[in-house]
């Protein structure tokens, strides 16, 4: 019987055919591209990258394309202002060093925030712009980022397996466009080292697995984990994973398990030794933010809750879009090529299981507490929970690229595949939630074209036409582009909707920050930026040395401090927001204060036509002399009382008879704390009020703490604007303290309640404030206080230091808050751990010294330099040691 002869395939070979592998061959064989393939490859990536990326922001005419912001939730509360701050001390102008930020919080630790948010050498390209045009530095940070990424993935698919140089940089540009990267780290710019990571630490691995690069490797591990640990550790799994398949895979058949143990035993070992040796020259940051964690705030406790199936297969498809639900989508070619492998006969058998085993069991560990738990550190995040998804995306793309480098998908690969990708789509009609009016025309487009692309290439290699071959290429590419720019503009639009939003620098930001020069005085005395907060972190963003501070490592004595003297905050704690308090103002030596109307950013109902303005108080200095206490106080429940214990003196009268009535003249239920409840928010046909009424000596000044009510607060005879309460819960958000006006002479005080999301109201929540008592606690403690005060903002000496008057004895107080990792002494003796006094710096007096000296060190740097200095000493000796030993034997040849 006659016939054609049956095609074999690389598995189909017979196994003794393969010569066995030498004992000390490495046992990973890495292909070398020539490098000006590498380099088209990469420049092909990251062109794709910016250009997808500038589209989809230009068709949502988002900034800088447009007039909408794209400056929303921490991008414009924290990664602007922290890029802002680290222009000024690049510049030399910031308040402060890389141990301490004096702008924010009082004083607070800045190098756990350094590490968090600014780690990235990207960062430091923000010291190249002006300085009224950091959102444009931000943005552009952001587009290098990606276009790296995209870059550095195509290193990694060339490496993995030679192939054309087109399709290595579409398919890194695909990875660099990821829904992950554009839906979630597109405002979040600190993730997006880790989508670097995850291609670079491969890269790292495959050179150690074959005997290559060691101290570079280390070198580059240690880069990516200071740029941003969190997402480092979750691409150094990813990549431990991807690394371990393809050893796996590779492994040599027909040999004994022990010798095939033995052979990857030395390899994995190497591996594990360059990993830790970089993670341990990462030490100094990684160990500083540890503890900055232990020491911040404790955030909201969450439980993992898997998303549906059909959100997870929805998210796979181009324009779709959701907080919460894992950002899969990579642009359909990717998609689709990836779906191929497991049909795909020219891939070899063992290499199909093995990826398509791999993919499988990542997506799954998505759904399962467990493992979600572990891809996060074993902390479930607040926010989105699904942050390691660019671990899936570049799994998914990498399967792609093996699927197309090993032989372009025949029609039978292609239709399978197509299948899947339509029991993808109708699986995801079913979230309906998820699914745009565009997603499935985006999705077949992108078919359409990979359709016509496979014609006209076919038709090309028969004809010999290669200019149509490139028709074809460049059919596939726009085809990219455009999914993933419509993607972008879906997520630009739709983040605005359910996000807060703030605006990029403008005429606001501008003022405020003149206004703040020119009365600056700082160390004698604090500017705060003001009450109406236009970011979450206003000092660093315009300057001056407020309470604000917003960071995943806000201080937890800072964050109870303040709350216990009647500040508010956001973020379940973590954003602290300004006090508009001449108590608070005198104890934390805040002499001038920005007043600016609210942001008509943010309320529409703003006053555009009202200028800003500095008021200037007589404050004590930021170190005073408090008597000697037997025993320790302790903060209660009432602000005002708290205020009056810091400060030393009493200057509150607590106001009687206050009661609130609904506007229909009933009385309002009462709380079980004895508070009065608000009824609900406004609904379509009524706005519902309430009357607080209080007895306040005449003249006083009359405050209001309302920390759980969400509405607006009136005096009535008042001149002033009602100020506005935003307490959502004691969770998420509480409302600051604020001032209401002067009591009249007949001290009866009448404030109008305007409600709009109801809340509660303390029993005693009104304080009248006398302010010749104040202004006597205040000259009391100037006359006690320090006679000069010095800060200092060098990396080895920060801190600061203070010269008091003669004979002093008791307390030295300090108006900063008692982090962990100060020390001080008195006069000329040993500094010690400071002690705390109500949450600030104390220190100690007998009457000897007249100076006190703190100083501050991060807590863990220590320890982290220690590590790190041990994993540079092993990394060292033995390049140290091969550098002797050459010399001497070429010496010796020499003789």
């Amino acid at each position: 019987m006659t016939g054609r002869p049956a095609r074999t395939r690389p598995d189909d070979q017979p196994r003794e055919a393969a010569a066995p592998p030498a004992p000390d061959a490495p046992p990973v064989a890495l292909p070398d591209a020539p490098r000006g393939v590498r380099a088209r490859a990469a420049a092909l990536a990251a062109l794709v990258t910016v250009a997808a990326l500038c589209l989809g922001d230009a068709v949502a005419r988002s900034y800088p394309f447009g007039f909408r912001t794209r400056s929303v939730n921490d991008l414009g509360n924290q990664f602007v202002p922290f890029h802002a701050h680290l222009w000024d001390l690049l510049h030399g102008r910031g308040d402060g060093g890389l141990f301490l930020n004096w702008q924010s919080g009082y004083g607070a630790g800045f190098l756990p925030d350094l590490g968090t948010y600014l780690g990235s050498p990207f960062a430091l390209l923000v010291a190249l712009f002006p300085r009224d045009r950091i959102d444009l530095a931000v943005y552009v940070i952001t587009l290098l980022k990606m276009a790296t990424a995209g870059a550095v993935m195509t290193q990694l698919l060339l490496t993995l397996r030679p192939g054309r140089w087109w399709a290595a940089g579409a398919l890194g540009a695909s990875y660099a466009l990821c829904g992950w990267s554009v839906a979630e780290a597109s405002y979040n710019p600190m993730w997006l080292d880790g989508l670097i990571a995850l291609p670079l630490l491969c890269l790292v691995g495959l050179w150690v697995l074959a005997g290559r690069r060691f101290v570079v490797g280390a070198l580059l591990v240690a880069l990516m984990w200071i740029a941003n640990f969190y997402t480092a550790y979750m691409a150094t799994l990813g990549a431990v994973l991807l690394l371990l398949t393809r050893l796996l895979v590779d492994a040599p058949t027909g040999v004994p398990l022990r010798q095939r143990l033995a052979r990857l035993w030395r390899p994995v070992a190497r591996l594990a030794g360059v990993l830790a040796l970089g993670v341990g020259l990462a030490a100094p940051m990684v160990s500083v933010i540890y503890f900055g964690t232990k020491h911040a705030y404790p955030g909201r406790v969450m439980e993992f809750n898997p998303k549906p199936w059909t959100d997870v297969l929805a998210r796979l498809l181009p324009g779709t879009y959701n907080f919460s639900s894992p950002a899969v989508y990579v642009d359909t070619v990717a998609l689709l090529l990836a779906l191929t492998l497991p049909f795909n006969p020219a891939v070899p058998k063992r290499l199909r299981s093995g990826w398509t085993l791999l993919v499988a069991a990542v997506a799954l560990s998505f759904q399962w507490a467990p493992t979600q738990l572990a891809w996060h550190a074993f902390s479930v995040p607040n926010g989105s929970q699904y942050r390691e998804t660019f671990v899936l995306c570049g799994l998914l793309v990498t399967a792609a690229w093996l699927s197309f480098a090993h032989g372009t998908p025949g029609r039978r690969p292609l239709l399978a595949a197509g299948g899947l990708l339509a029991v993808i789509a109708a699986g995801a009609s079913r979230a309906t939630e998820l699914m745009r009016p565009w997603t499935y025309p985006l999705l077949l487009a992108g078919l359409a074209a990979v359709a016509v692309a496979l014609l006209l290439a076919r038709y090309a290699r028969r004809h010999h036409r290669p200019l149509l071959a490139a028709h074809a290429v460049v059919l596939l590419i726009g085809a990219q582009v455009g999914q993933s720019a419509a993607t972008m503009a879906v997520a630009d639009r739709l983040r605005l909707g359910h996000l807060d939003d703030y605006a990029p620098w403008g005429e606001r930001q501008q003022k405020q920050q003149r206004l703040i020069a020119d009365v600056d005085g700082w160390p004698r005395y604090r500017t705060d930026p003001g009450r109406e907060q236009t970011v979450g972190n206003d000092p660093l963003l315009v300057g001056g040395q407020g309470a604000q501070y917003y960071s995943s490592l806000t201080a937890d004595v800072f964050s109870r401090t303040l709350t216990a003297l009647g500040g508010g905050w956001y973020s379940r704690g973590r954003s602290v927001q300004s006090l508009d308090n001449p108590v608070t103002d005198a104890i934390f030596s805040v002499g001038a204060r920005v007043h600016s109307p609210p942001d008509p950013h943010r309320d529409p109902n703003a006053t555009i036509d009202v200028e800003p303005y500095v008021t200037r108080t007589s404050v004590p200095p930021l170190v005073t002399v408090r008597p000697a206490v037997k025993k320790a106080p302790a903060f209660g429940p009432s602000p005002f009382r708290n205020q009056e214990l810091l400060l030393g003196a009493r200057v509150y009268t607590m106001a009687d008879k206050i009661a609130i009535r609904g506007a229909d003249g009933r009385p309002a239920a009462r709380t079980p704390e004895h508070g009065y409840r608000l009824p609900p928010g406004p609904t379509k046909h009524s706005r519902p009020k309430a009357l607080l009424t209080a007895t306040c000596p005449g003249g006083s000044q009359v405050f209001l703490w309302a920390p759980h009510y969400w509405g607006t607060a009136a005096l009535r005879g008042a001149d002033r604007p009602p100020v506005g309460f935003r307490g959502d819960n004691p969770v998420t958000k509480i409302a600051p303290m604020q001032p209401l006006g002067k009591a009249p002479a007949s001290g009866r005080v009448e404030v109008d309640l305007t409600i709009q999301k109801g809340g509660t109201v303390p029993a005693d929540s009104v304080g009248c404030l006398d302010t010749g008592r104040l202004r006597t606690a205040v000259d009391r403690l100037r006359s006690h206080g320090a006679t000069s005060v010095h800060v200092s903002n060098s990396v080895t000496d920060t801190g600061i230091r203070a010269e008091l008057p003669a004979g002093s004895r008791g307390l030295a107080v300090v108006a900063v808050p008692r982090i962990a990792g100060w020390q001080c002494a008195a006069g000329d003796g040993g500094h010690r751990p400071a002690d705390s006094y109500l949450g600030l710096i104390a220190v100690e007096l007998d009457g000897s010294a007249t100076s006190i000296d703190c100083r501050f060190r991060p807590p863990g740097l220590r320890l982290g330099s220690a590590v790190g200095a041990a994993a540079l000493l092993v990394l060292t000796l033995p390049v140290a040691y091969r550098l002797l030993r050459n010399r001497r034997e070429s010496r010796h040849a020499h003789h």
